[in-house]
């Protein structure tokens, strides 16, 4: 027969749901607006009967129910989607991070008119032109110089206007390497709770969305994947890498490099290594200091290298009114003070290396002349050295040409006497120096005998950077490298300014003087700038500041189409979270008036059970 009390238990665990769906409910409106929180419901089953099929039972027909119970607290949330939204959050924040920062480099190459670099280039020719008109004139001598100096000065402006948002790009990687530390040490911390909480057999709904909300920020800042472990370890990795295995997290550190203007590398602070991280916004931020920054810059010091190279080369040669001859126009650091650019790379006390920019052949050419000699070049490239071959019927030209439209990192002309110059471009890989010319071999006799740059052919007679000397194996002119970032430190001669009749516009008569009315210098200076000049991979200076602007264009609309398009594709995966996971307070409220008539319903019942009792107890046979 069943308990005369059990009515009384029916009744008590119902008012113990109820009572926690109505908590529950709660709950949920009092975190509404808690980022990151999932609305939770009470998952209700009946108790365990009394009686059980293969248990001895008394004669009664069926089962005998106790009433109900709370079997679990579960949150509405779709890993499914979840999932999703980690993915594409990733992406996100990597094309907004983009799309600020490149808003930032647009205004640096959105200058107003007036003051722009290609403006005050335009006006720097100009000058040199009505020089070549007027060749007397001391106004006009005046007019080069400070429209020299203006030039120069707007080179330098771009170029910490570029360096700012690099170094504002490298204190937004180390900040963003503290957060990825601090969030993957707060996941770790949680999967320990969570893995004890589940242990005693509850739900610890709180603490999962605490850590879906700091995952899903993680995956803001890097590409991360998660998976779970049979053993409800939770797992974060990063490219393919580790950084969360359950309790435990992994460190990354920033070390600083020389060969990148001392910004910070991401490494991992247990092996040291480099840490490749590709997305979200941490990733973002890397490419654009390390990629388009330093591509931008690096474009900078080219144009600004070849161009004050340039007209250095024909105002060397050319003559002042004041009969002053061999000054340069624009002034260079170099970065080496030895004269054969020998250089300590490694730091041990020892010239190991040579930092040479130009190489210049000893032999006048005729671009239209065939080679008629047969051999293969050999020069540095982006990933190693590269081969141009060269054949007796190719004239001059097709084989400086050759070179030019090779992978190289190296760029041929020929000069105002019609001597071949190989020139060093900037390098792609970074562990490589600017403007160094680092491997030049020639198999046959086009770089030797013919042009005069080489002393020998082959490998015994290659030129090497990676030795000190290695211009013993040069048979012309060099110059060394200029230092890191010749844009930052262009300027006019200080010799020139003092003097402004020292502004060569003429080139010295047999007796070494200035002729009256001689324009030629100034004229061969203002001819530069639609010469092909092979500014990288641009031809002209024109090439170069078309070619800038509009790159920086095209990136910025890429980036922020790309945004835009991101925003759109997770609004609607929020809203659809939102849908699922997220409270609404009026259907909060309608729950808790529903849990509250169950309430009052299974009060009734109890008192009803308790009326029952005290009549079987109080009042039966009376």
């Amino acid at each position: 027969m069943a308990n005369a009390f059990a009515g009384i238990e029916i009744g008590k665990r119902s008012l113990m749901t109820h009572t926690q769906q109505i908590q529950t409910a709660g709950h949920n409106i009092s975190n509404a607006d808690t980022e990151g929180y999932t609305r939770q419901r009470v998952q209700v089953k009946t108790f365990d009967p009394i009686y059980r099929p293969d248990l001895e039972r008394a004669e009664v027909p069926g089962q005998i129910g106790q009433g109900t119970t709370v079997e679990s607290i579960n949150r509405l949330r779709d890993e499914l989607l979840d999932q999703r939204i980690s993915a594409q959050t990733n992406k996100e924040s990597y094309w907004a991070t983009r799309e600020k920062y490149y808003t930032m480099i647009e205004d640096i190459y959105n200058e107003p008119d007036e003051i722009s670099i290609r403006t005050n280039m335009d006006k720097y020719w100009q000058s040199w032109q009505e020089l070549s008109v007027y060749p007397e004139s001391q106004a006009a001598r005046q007019a080069v110089v400070t429209r020299g100096e203006t030039l120069a000065e707007s080179v330098q402006q771009r170029f910490k206007a570029l360096s700012g948002v690099g170094t504002l790009l490298n204190g937004d990687i180390e900040g963003s390497v503290k957060q990825v530390n601090n969030y993957a040490k707060q996941i770790a911390d949680l999967n320990k709770e969570i893995i004890k909480s589940k242990a005693m057999g509850d739900n610890p709904n709180d603490l999962l969305d605490r850590r879906d909300l700091l995952v899903e920020k993680l995956s803001g800042l890097i590409n991360i994947t998660t998976d779970t472990r049979d053993n409800d370890e939770f797992m974060v990795h990063m490219d393919g890498h580790i950084l969360v295995q359950g309790g435990i997290s992994r460190k990354l550190d920033v070390e600083p490099r020389t060969d990148n203007n001392g910004y910070s590398t991401v490494v991992w602070g247990d092996t040291g290594n480099t840490a490749e991280i590709s997305g979200g916004s941490l990733g973002a931020l890397i490419e654009l200091r390390d990629d388009d920054i330093r591509s931008e810059l690096q474009k900078l010091n080219t144009m600004t290298m070849n161009f004050a190279d340039l007209v250095n080369d024909v105002h060397r040669n050319g003559i002042g009114m004041n009969n002053v001859s061999g000054l340069d126009f624009f002034v260079q650091q170099p970065f080496v003070t030895s004269a054969n650019g020998n250089f300590d790379r490694n730091g041990d006390g020892t010239d190991d290396s040579s930092y040479i920019f130009r190489f210049t052949g000893t032999n006048a050419l005729n671009p239209q002349d065939k080679v008629g000699l047969e051999g293969v070049m050999t020069i540095s490239g982006k990933n190693g050295n590269i081969n141009v071959p060269y054949h007796p019927t190719d004239t001059i030209e097709e084989v400086v040409a050759r070179i030019n439209d090779s992978d190289g990192e190296v760029k041929a002309y020929l000069d105002r006497d019609n001597h071949l110059v190989l020139k060093a471009t900037t390098a792609m890989a970074m562990e490589n120096p600017d403007f160094v010319i680092r491997h030049v071999e020639d198999s046959g006799m086009f770089l030797t005998g013919y042009s005069g740059i080489l002393n020998g052919s082959g490998e015994a007679g290659a030129y090497d950077f990676a030795q000190a000397n290695a211009v013993n194996a040069l048979r012309g002119d060099f110059a060394v490298a200029p230092v890191l970032n010749p844009a930052g430190y262009i300027e006019v001669n200080s010799a020139i300014k003092s003097d402004v009749l020292s502004v060569a516009a003429a080139y010295p008569n047999n007796q070494g003087k200035s002729m009256i009315g001689d324009g030629r210098a100034a004229v061969e200076i203002a001819s530069i700038r639609n010469t092909s000049v092979m500014i990288g991979k641009d031809r002209t200076f024109d090439d170069y500041f078309a070619n800038s602007v509009t790159n920086v264009a095209l990136k910025g609309e890429q980036a922020e189409t790309n945004m835009l398009s991101q925003n759109a594709i997770m609004n609607d995966l929020r809203d659809l979270r939102d849908s699922i996971s997220g409270v609404n307070i009026d259907e909060e409220l309608a729950e808790i008036i529903k849990f509250q008539h169950g309430y009052n319903a299974a009060a009734k019942f109890v008192s009803v059970m308790d009326s029952l009792l005290d009549t079987v107890i109080n009042r039966l046979g009376v």
